[in-house]
């Protein structure tokens, strides 16, 4: 008997071994863009190709079961899937299943709506892409939809504070810019240009300006409720706009990962401002020397001198090896507040 125990001892060890991160699609609902799955599968990892993204998984991987829980990511302003690769397989091997949706007009395959008319619309994606997961036949005997977490970064993380119970309006987000759009020109404006402190700038800002309060009049509160999320991280979000009142109190457990060299979203404008009106919220990690693209791993090529790598580049002195511990703690928070 004890060598038999020994026997399936070993062949379960030698199961787990090879167990990998599965990937998958789900059609999304009502017109939505797909659902990328990242899960606990039986089947071994190996390459898979996604754009530009040389990626180790087990592609279309049998599902098998993990700790019954979902987690949906969103991603930030024109983003893809495959830059939250490492996160996900943190959460994945914690046994949580992830979704992450493509938000409509805000993503790598089209750009066309980014800014407060995505952001209108990213909550609500987030939910039906818990009812996709749910409806899919893979996943669904697998999880427990009573309690589900998010995690968003840059604008997913205004989609995840939205969800956590902040109002925001159109109209703050214009008034954030009229007041400090010198000082954070590229949460208004996007990844358009940049001030470069030369006779162009004013122009620059007179421009932005006139758009600005030209599409972003709308004083109306918005905001969206999901009872089966139960807990939520905020990564660099875009905060600028939210009534912080609103978020002095959420109605889940809210996580802050912080990078103190952000340029895009300026942290004294943004998480810092959440951080200072939300006395129960964890601060997940601060990372001093970290810039906006911190977060992002596998981090996508930048192509030297754009404006994309002044925003999302890595500053000098940030060492990327502490990405992994950042990911285990996003996991325990997760693990500390869905489970069991």
């Amino acid at each position: 008997m004890k060598r038999y125990l020994t026997s399936c001892a070993f062949w379960l060890a030698a199961a787990c071994a090879q167990a990998g991160t599965g990937l998958a699609t789900v059609p999304g609902l009502q017109g939505d863009g797909p659902v990328t799955v990242f899960y606990p599968s039986s089947a071994p990892d190996g390459p898979v190709q996604r754009g530009p993204f040389h990626l180790t998984l087990a592609g279309d991987g049998i599902p098998m079961r993990g700790n019954g829980r979902l987690i949906v990511i969103s991603h930030g302003s024109g983003g893809a899937p495959w830059v939250h690769t490492d996160l996900a397989r943190s959460l994945v091997e914690a046994g949580f299943v992830v979704a992450l949706p493509e938000h409509r007009g805000d993503n790598a395959r089209d750009p066309s709506t980014p800014g407060p008319e995505s952001w209108k619309r990213r909550p609500a994606e987030v939910s039906r892409a818990i009812d996709a997961v749910a409806g899919d036949t893979r996943f669904a005997p697998l999880l427990a939809l009573d309690k589900v977490g998010v995690y968003g970064g840059s604008a997913g993380g205004h989609t995840a504070l939205s969800l956590a119970g902040g109002r925001w309006s159109p109209a703050n987000f214009k008034q954030h810019c009229e007041a400090h759009i010198t000082e954070d020109f590229s949460s208004c404006v996007g990844f358009l240009t940049r001030l470069r402190g030369n006779f162009l700038d004013g122009l620059k800002t007179s421009l932005a300006l006139a758009v600005i309060r030209q599409r972003f009049d709308d004083a109306a509160w918005q905001s969206h409720a999901d009872t089966r999320v139960r807990a939520i991280v905020a990564s660099v979000p875009f905060a600028a706009d939210f009534d912080m009142a609103s978020l002095a109190s959420p109605r889940v457990p809210l996580g802050l990962v912080v990078a103190q060299q952000d340029i895009n979203q300026v942290p004294r404008f943004h998480v810092g401002a959440v951080r200072a009106a939300c006395s129960s919220c964890e601060v997940i990690a601060d990372l001093p020397s970290a810039g906006h693209g911190a977060m992002l791993s596998p981090l996508p090529p930048l192509r030297p001198g754009s404006i994309e790598a002044e925003l999302l580049g890595d500053p000098p002195d940030f060492d990327r090896r502490q990405l992994p511990e950042v990911d285990r703690k996003i996991t325990a928070f997760f693990r500390k507040h869905l489970l069991p």
